[in-house]
């Protein structure tokens, strides 16, 4: 069952499905911020979540993967496959919810990485 949260960050999702990355910020709180802490940076204000992602260089239209979506109460947490049909890429957002809105977003980006051949007798690689 969807929480009202839940039904917040789903409809972020579908927006953002739209690549209207103005019409995504409506999803967010004024002051909205969003904190990726791998690059150490922090996007603040919807319009700046809007312009960024407008500007973001792409090979074409993103579409958006929501495969997982789990939290209770004020926390939901995603993980999202993006792609422009060239890169693709997978994405962990932390979301707070406020009300009907989004307030904070702390995402991580992890990139694919070769299993060590040390451990291969003990684990199995799926489609391998």
């Amino acid at each position: 069952m969807s929480t009202a949260a839940q039904k917040v960050v789903r409809r972020f999702w579908q927006v953002m499905a739209s690549n209207d990355f103005h019409a995504a910020s409506l999803c967010l709180t004024q002051d909205f911020c969003l904190h990726w802490p791998q690059s150490g940076e922090m996007v603040e204000g919807r319009e700046n979540f809007a312009a960024l992602n407008t500007a973001y260089p792409a090979n074409g239209l993103w579409a958006f993967d929501l495969r997982r979506i789990v939290g209770d109460g004020d926390q939901i947490v995603t993980e999202v496959g993006i792609s422009d049909g060239v890169t693709c890429a997978t994405a962990l957002t932390f979301h707070t919810v406020r009300g009907d809105l989004i307030a904070l977003q702390r995402e991580f980006w992890p990139d694919p990485f070769d299993a060590p051949e040390w451990r291969a007798k003990w684990v199995r690689r799926p489609g391998g």
